[in-house]
């Protein structure tokens, strides 16, 4: 049998325990946004809803108005425990994201096939799969990667700086397919 919910049910807030960091974050960036947005966004003399500047200034003040809303409910709400513990997951989940633009960066200096490679090693590595079958298929992996983008859907990688130091034999076929 379905219990049915009233309108105060529907709408009961469930609070988290990084709530109120999250919603000051929040309001913080919105803030910024609606800042930048004189510089970012013109207006034109057309009509208001073909306006180039219209949609961004309706998403980025309704961004303020929800997480005003979100900051003071936030506020009213009853505290619950562990709202650092929730932020520190929210940093080190960030560490996956640093390893991405360091693996960016190698990209046009290290070249795409080693670069993918060391970053496929890496990673494994640091989620703790150090055994050798681990590691040869994430060096697999990152083969299988590279072949599937470079060569066979033609995906334009800047070839790495490394490659100038091979033959010219050698370095156009790096430069096509790896």
């Amino acid at each position: 049998m379905i219990k049915a919910k009233t309108l105060q049910d529907l709408f009961k807030r469930y609070r988290r325990p990084g709530d109120l960091v999250f919603a000051i974050v929040f309001l913080v960036f919105s803030i910024a946004m609606a800042a930048s947005l004189g510089s970012q966004v013109k207006w034109t003399s057309s009509k208001i809803f073909s306006e180039p500047a219209f949609w961004p200034y309706v998403s980025v003040i309704c961004m303020l108005v929800f997480s005003a809303l979100h900051l003071v409910s936030s506020l009213a709400s009853p505290v619950i425990a562990g709202r650092w513990r929730e932020v520190g997951f929210w940093i080190r989940s960030v560490e996956f994201a640093v390893w991405f633009m360091v693996y960016v960066l190698m990209v046009p200096r290290l070249g795409y096939l080693p670069s993918t490679i060391i970053f496929a090693l890496a990673l494994t590595s640091r989620l703790g799969y150090r055994q050798a079958k681990y590691l040869g298929a994430a060096t697999l992996f990152a083969i299988g990667v590279v072949l599937v983008f470079k060569t066979f859907l033609q995906v334009k990688v800047p070839g790495g700086q490394i490659y100038e130091y091979l033959p010219t034999a050698a370095r156009s076929f790096m430069l096509t397919y790896f």
